[in-house]
């Protein structure tokens, strides 16, 4: 399989972009210079301007989510970090789902079962481990609902007891906390790994099914 790039949004600077850009700066450079009643006021005012340009952007960066597929693994990139796993790691692709009185609603998350967490929680940064234990806190208390525990919540999310692998490999810290938490997601939803519909460039299902196409087309791994 051909390796593919994606985004959530993308901005590019193409020329028309760029020649838009440059003639709004100079129209509000322009403004600045006309109402500045002094040339420190304009000095402040163009950097000013400057500085909300630059501000903008970076929250653009910030806000993008960019996903690499390839024959051997799949990653995720964030502003913060990222993550890898490689697909001969991963049992199971889906979208979650919520359980109602024997009814089953999609939920906006794409869910990946994995068969060992160790390489997963090594390829991930602490500040990436903290944003997605927050972000993810509402997705743990449905599932905390839907099994009756909403009275454990609060000892799930903060949940730290040292994580221990297959291999004797200890986790402990944001990694354990990590670990702890896709154990009790595991539980709630069957998938250990989430990934919001939000941060696709497509829906959840449609990037379901293209996931499912590199998984199905990975070579098994050969230990030595």
């Amino acid at each position: 399989m051909a390796t593919l790039q994606l985004y959530n949004h993308q901005f590019h600077f193409t020329p028309r972009i760029i020649k838009g850009l440059v003639l709004l700066a100079t129209a509000l450079i322009i403004l600045v210079l006309w109402i500045a009643q002094s040339a420190m006021q304009a000095l402040i005012g163009i950097l000013a301007l400057f500085t909300w340009g630059g501000l903008a952007y970076w929250l653009i960066l910030k806000g993008q989510v960019a996903y690499t597929l390839t024959a051997t693994h799949f990653q995720q990139h964030f502003y913060q970090g990222g993550w890898v796993v490689k697909w001969n790691n991963i049992s199971q692709i889906g979208v979650c789902s919520y359980e109602r009185e024997g009814w089953h609603q999609p939920l906006p998350w794409v869910g990946i079962r994995l068969k060992d967490y160790s390489p997963y929680l090594s390829s991930i940064c602490p500040r990436l481990s903290t944003q997605l234990l927050l972000s993810q806190r509402a997705l743990l208390y449905l599932g905390a609902q839907q099994q009756a525990k909403q009275g454990q919540f609060e000892d799930l999310v903060l949940d730290s007891t040292p994580y221990v692998d297959a291999k004797g490999n200890q986790y402990s810290g944001l990694q354990a906390m990590l670990a702890n938490r896709m154990q009790y997601q595991r539980k709630f939803f069957g998938y250990d790994v989430f990934i919001a519909e939000q941060d696709l460039d497509r829906s959840a299902e449609e990037f379901v099914g293209l996931a499912r196409r590199y998984l199905a087309a990975a070579e098994p791994e050969h230990n030595p």
